[in-house]
């Protein structure tokens, strides 16, 4: 079984002292016999169990050694573990929608980005947050499924839907899994949002209480047009890698569709604070969210994204992550948004 590659986390695994892993071995049981009973896990192997024990444990002296850095002032961040403790790399992989590593599909048109700092300095705010303004609907959880590419596509047409009738209604991620293979899509192995993009501006999309969310992609499409709620006309691309547009088009459209660099424990682990990854590569894009807001905390800027883990993650689902800080972990790199 394969587990997560990276160099720190072999590091701290070598580095341990004899003593600490004699407390680890004493303490960790209770611990993770309690972690695997609070997220409802169990292995019909004793060899499975021991094998996921051990990425839970080294996983979870990466969030500690991360604490420890926190309380020290030297990480501006918090980790937690989470339901996600004992996954292998390619399982985060395919958690995050791996496709979204490869080819990248940026071929539609592209905003201007004069004219979105236009319109935003008519504005002049420093502070934005769309989930304060109703355009942002409850944090979903797109389960063991690499759909985040859907979740992102949606969250941005349903705040467009708000912004143009004042009605927030939950649109269908399921329809986008089953139905936009055709499109370029990979259902839950993952998708550029481009691609849903314009299935959707083909055939709109139903809402999620007439095509509910299953997290698997084994069903067939039972798209019904005449239950479809939402349609969009075309969608536009951000200049790619730039924050000042990205913040524009932010105040001025509305939620933003955007894809990061996820692979990194300290994503995955992520509880509080603002986030910043200093690996982070801005051409490694393997996970979609959604842009709902931006402002600034003791002297540092920061984006508000929605995540669709399920509200245990995070700040109740959501992540503060480093604004204009040379476009970290790609924030800015592929960010698109609906024309209704």
């Amino acid at each position: 079984m394969e587990v997560f590659s990276w160099t720190v986390l072999l590091c701290l695994v070598v580095a341990m002292p004899i003593r600490a892993t004699t407390e680890s071995e004493e303490e960790s049981p209770t611990e993770w016999m309690r972690w695997k009973k609070a997220n409802g896990i169990s292995y019909e192997e004793e060899t499975d169990d021991m094998e996921r024990r051990a990425i839970w444990e080294t996983n979870k002296k990466i969030i500690e050694d991360n604490n420890k850095k926190f309380h020290m002032g030297l990480s501006k961040f918090t980790m937690a573990m989470n339901r996600y403790g004992d996954l292998t790399k390619i399982e985060y992989e395919q958690l995050q929608g791996a496709k979204i590593n490869s080819n990248v599909k940026r071929t539609g048109k592209v905003a201007s980005a004069k004219k979105l700092r236009h319109d935003a300095q008519k504005r002049g705010s420093n502070l934005v947050d769309y989930r304060t303004m109703g355009y942002v609907t409850e944090v979903k959880d797109q389960g063991y499924c690499g759909s985040c590419w859907a979740f992102s596509t949606t969250g941005a047409i349903e705040g467009q839907m708000f912004k143009q009738t004042g009605q927030l209604v939950s649109l269908s991620e399921q329809q986008l899994v089953d139905c936009s293979r055709s499109y370029g899509t990979y259902g839950c192995s993952g998708a550029w949002m481009a691609s849903a993009y314009e299935y959707v501006v083909s055939h709109g999309l139903q809402g999620t209480d007439t095509y509910p969310y299953t997290s698997v992609d084994t069903q067939p499409c039972f798209y019904d047009r005449n239950q479809a709620i939402a349609k969009i006309s075309d969608y536009r691309f951000i200049p790619s890698g730039n924050e000042q547009a990205l913040a524009d088009a932010l105040a001025v459209i509305g939620p933003i569709t955007v894809a990061v660099d996820a692979d990194h424990p300290s994503f995955l682990f992520y509880s509080s604070g603002i986030f910043e990854e200093q690996s982070c590569n801005p051409n490694n894009l393997s996970h979609a969210v959604l842009l709902v807001g931006y402002g600034s905390d003791g002297g540092r800027d920061y984006w508000i994204i929605k995540n669709s883990w399920g509200t245990s993650w995070g700040e109740g689902g959501y992540m503060r992550m480093l604004r204009n800080g040379n476009n970290n972990c790609g924030i800015a790199s592929y960010a698109l948004y609906p024309i209704l």
